[in-house]
This record gives C-alpha cells, sequence and structure tokens, in this order.
C-alpha cells in the first residue's frame, strides 16, 4: 500500500464517519489525508504501516489512539473540542482542532504506534436492542424456557448481559425499568406487531449461562480495556458513551465468561441442552472472520440447527453488499432450529433506531 492509498483510505474512512453523524472525525480525517499527502506527522506516523491492508481499518486505530490520549488526560489542548472528554467544536473552532489533534500525533508516537498494531475494538451496546427484539422472537415461538446466551466476537461480554438493559420505544417497553443501560427511541418508526404481545408475554426471561469468545477479548474490570471501549466510541456520540458507562457497571454485577478463541473452535465446543434454550447471536462481527474460519461457522451452526435440543441463531449483521450512496445499515435474521431464516428487522450499525423491512 501506497501513501497514497493510505490517504484515500483516510479520506474514505471520513466519508463513513459523514454518513455515521461523526462530522468532526470526518474533518479531522480529511485533514489528515492532506498532512499524509504533504508528509507531516501524520505521514511519518502512518509511514511504517503503508503495508497494512485496509480491512486493519488503519484510521480508526489512529483516532482511536488520540482519543484514548484525550480521555486519559493526556491531550488537553484536544480534549477542549471533544464532547467525550467535556469540550465541544464550535463553528470557528476546526482549525484549531486540527492544530491540537496534529500536535498530538507528533507529540505521542510511541504510544500511538502501540494502537496502531491492535485492532480496532467496541462493544456496541445499541445493538442489544436488535438482540433483544431476535431473543424475544425465539422465546415466542419456542417456549418459556431457561436461557444460555452464547455470543460469537464478545469483545468484553457487554451485550450478554442484554436481558438487563430497558429497551423502549412508542407502544414497547421491556427490561428492568432501573437499569443503568437505557435503549431510547430502540424503533423509528411502528415496532413489529408481534413484539409488544412477546415482550408482555415474556416480561422476565431466566438466563442461566452467559458464555462467548474473542480472539482478543477485554476485561470490563480491566482499566487499561475499560480505555480501550471508550476510545472507539466516538467522542460526538455521548449517548453511546452513556450506553457503555451503563453496560460496565452492569457487568460488575452479572457474571458472564469470554474465552479466548475463535468462532469455529469456539462453538465447536457447544452443545445444545434439552429442556434449554440455547442461544447462539453476534453483531456486526462476521466482516473480521477469514472466510474459511467462517465456512467452519457455518458448519458448526448447521449441527446445531440439527439438535434435538432447542437451538435459536441470531445475526445482527451489515448487508453483504456495500452501496456507499445509501446510509449504512445491517440486518436481524433469526433461524429457530432448522427450519428458514428470517429478516426480523433493519437497523443502525450501532443499533439504535431499528426499522421494519
Amino acid at each position: 500500500m501506497s501513501m497514497e492509498q493510505v490517504a484515500q483510505d483516510l479520506a474514505e474512512e471520513a466519508d463513513s464517519c459523514t454518513q455515521m453523524a461523526a462530522g468532526g472525525y470526518a474533518d479531522l480525517l480529511r485533514r489528515a489525508a492532506a498532512d499524509v499527502r504533504a508528509g507531516g506527522p501524520c505521514g511519518t506516523l502512518l509511514k511504517e504501516y503503508a503495508g497494512t491492508p485496509t480491512s486493519g481499518v488503519l484510521p480508526l486505530r489512529l483516532l482511536g489512539g488520540v482519543h484514548a490520549l484525550v480521555l486519559a488526560g493526556r491531550a488537553p489542548e484536544l480534549a477542549h473540542y471533544y464532547p467525550s472528554a467535556g469540550g465541544a467544536c464550535r463553528p470557528g473552532d476546526e482549525d484549531a482542532r486540527w492544530a491540537a489533534f496534529r500536535a498530538v500525533v507528533e507529540a505521542e508516537p510511541a504510544t500511538l504506534r502501540g494502537w496502531l498494531r491492535r485492532p480496532p475494538q467496541t462493544n456496541e451496546v445499541g445493538r442489544a436492542s436488535l438482540l433483544i427484539t431476535g431473543l424475544l422472537y425465539a422465546t415466542s415461538h419456542l417456549g418459556d424456557l431457561p436461557v444460555r446466551l452464547v455470543e460469537l466476537g464478545t469483545s468484553a461480554g457487554l451485550n450478554l448481559r442484554a436481558d438487563r438493559f430497558r429497551v423502549e420505544a412508542p407502544g414497547f417497553a421491556w427490561g428492568p425499568v432501573d437499569s443503568p443501560v437505557r435503549l431510547p427511541d430502540a424503533w423509528r418508526d411502528a415496532v413489529p406487531d408481534w413484539l409488544p404481545t412477546a415482550g408482555a408475554a415474556y416480561p422476565e426471561l431466566t438466563v442461566v449461562e452467559r458464555i462467548g469468545c474473542d480472539p482478543n477479548p477485554l476485561d470490563p474490570a480491566d482499566p487499561d480495556d475499560v480505555l480501550a471501549l471508550r476510545a472507539y466510541v466516538w467522542p460526538e456520540h455521548t449517548a453511546r458513551a452513556a450506553r457503555l458507562a451503563g453496560a460496565l457497571e452492569l457487568a460488575g454485577q452479572v457474571p458472564a465468561t469470554v474465552v479466548t478463541a475463535g468462532a469455529a473452535d469456539f462453538l465447536a465446543g457447544i452443545e445444545p441442552r434439552p429442556g434449554t434454550l440455547t442461544v447462539v447471536w453476534h453483531s456486526v462481527m462476521q466482516q473480521y472472520v477469514p472466510a474459511e474460519e467462517w465456512a467452519r461457522v457455518d458448519a458448526e451452526l448447521e449441527r446445531l440447527a440439527g439438535a434435538d435440543a432447542p437451538v435459536a441463531y441470531l445475526a445482527f449483521e451489515p448487508y453483504p453488499e456495500r452501496d456507499l450512496t445509501r446510509s449504512p445499515r445491517c440486518r436481524l435474521l433469526a433461524r429457530l432450529g432448522d427450519g428458514p431464516t428470517r429478516i426480523l428487522a433493519e437497523g443502525h450499525p450501532h443499533g439504535l433506531p431499528a426499522w421494519l423491512r
């Protein structure tokens, strides 16, 4: 990859940030692209990573590293413009914000190199709204059984506590009213006709096991891992940051197990249990799994689907095609046992809001 390709990747990610309501990051990335082309500090820092494939998400690694420095109090000038640190960027502040960002890149190359070597990792709590929708769909069809939540690519395991979150939309509310995680305005328009009925029939679920896997799991009790989770939430998205804070609080109250493993190897060790509903789910992680490994995941899912015990499979993932002329969106898929796969809803990649197809 040439330095021009690095600059183009920064510019393309800027377009994605614009689509995802992160105009501040979009502005910084466009300026970083120009800085790379001019041989500035961004170019100097990223030069040794010019061979990283686009799938390495180098722009997000850079942004996450700088944001971590802001959150750690090591970039006070830039913090003045980051809402996540109590700052704000008002019209006319863009040049000053860029100067502060560029100064951090120039002053902290050693720290930022560490972030450039690690994959971006979030634990997007808003996606739990769609996962809960799928969970209620499965329960309403398969019965009121004890639930095993099994998550692929679970990061820090925060969404393994999804049944303890509060989801709200006009005509629908589900979950503990005192939950520290609130997912308001979960649906853009009307909720599915069946959802209020399912929520009323199953106001609370009995979850007997919460287990997930990740090649590089994060520990919600480890300060460094918490900083990483916070750093990858874009500074303008303060509502996302609040949801993350609530989920981290809940993680300290509700135990879950996250093992270090790839999705295929992990699933190979999962066996359905009679009298228990095993729910395998994942959200916006499939794109990070090599195709040959995902073929093994598919084989394991087929094995589970044919089991004698109840099994549900839920996936909230982007459309296979990437159409940059449309707003980013994902779709919620559900499969009960060896039945057909159904599309239950579509949603924003961060989970809120969802809508009917």
